[in-house]
């Protein structure tokens, strides 16, 4: 009695390749991380994020408060929508 793939047919056993999937998700990482990258190098360059009506900033003599509330939100939106779009 044999536990292996010897039974499947060839698509079957494409299926249940362990190292094609590992592949695969190295694959979807690597994109992630160009696509993070480019996003960190692009940030700087839009003045506007991070300094938009409704993000907290408290100051006092020694201590300073950021967050930036809005720029939350918003961040979270576009997220939302392009994952929403990646779904369909």
């Amino acid at each position: 009695m044999g536990f292996g793939l010897a039974g499947l047919t060839k698509k079957a056993k494409s299926r249940f390749t362990p190292m094609a999937e590992f592949g695969k998700t190295l694959i979807y990482i690597g994109i992630a991380l160009v696509v993070l990258g480019l996003i960190f190098s692009l940030v700087g360059k839009i003045p506007w994020l991070g300094h938009l009506p409704g993000d907290i900033i408290i100051q006092r003599e020694r201590f300073t408060f950021y967050f930036p509330l809005t720029t939350c939100i918003l961040i979270s939106a576009i997220i939302t929508l392009v994952l929403y779009f990646f779904r369909r």
